[in-house]
């Protein structure tokens, strides 16, 4: 199993981020990982526990497409997703450090590597963690140039 973890501070309140990350999710996730080539739901009606949607990524040259559904979603602190097939988990947590900054925290968890895989264990959890942190890089990036600060 592969776990790792990335932290940014986010100059925006977390219902800012969190609207960007979970209202937005169908435009804006693609934007902040850019590896995803196409995303389709397959649930109707906003993001809650039990919406499904499907991805197609491109990571390392490699095209992959799974299904992942909402695990957890509370306002406007937590969404968690988790692959359908796929061993994979994705959380996004919010944690206010002011009434105008916010802890972004990015945990990805893939699951057991297939016997196959092993030898390259290194790598992936060297790719995994630089996927993670580009990621945050990003969502901070793009929130605080397209949302509005907490005192505007």
């Amino acid at each position: 199993m592969i776990q790792t973890t990335s932290r940014v501070i986010i100059d925006r309140p977390p219902e800012a981020i969190f609207a960007f990350v979970v209202d937005g999710f169908l435009d804006n996730y693609p934007r902040w990982s850019p590896e995803v080539k196409t995303l389709r739901p397959l649930s109707e009606g906003p993001l809650a526990p039990g919406w499904k949607a499907r991805q197609v990524r491109v990571d390392q040259g490699r095209r992959t497409a799974t299904d992942f559904v909402v695990t957890e979603l509370q306002r406007p602190q937590k969404v968690a997703f988790r692959g359908v097939t796929d061993p994979y988990g994705i959380e996004f947590r919010l944690d206010p450090q002011s009434d105008t900054r916010t802890e972004l925290i990015f945990s990805f968890e893939l699951g057991q590597l297939g016997m196959a895989f092993r030898p390259f264990e290194k790598l992936i959890r060297h790719a995994v963690q630089g996927g993670v942190e580009r990621v945050t890089r990003n969502l901070k990036t793009l929130v605080e140039r397209e949302t509005r600060p907490a005192n505007d």
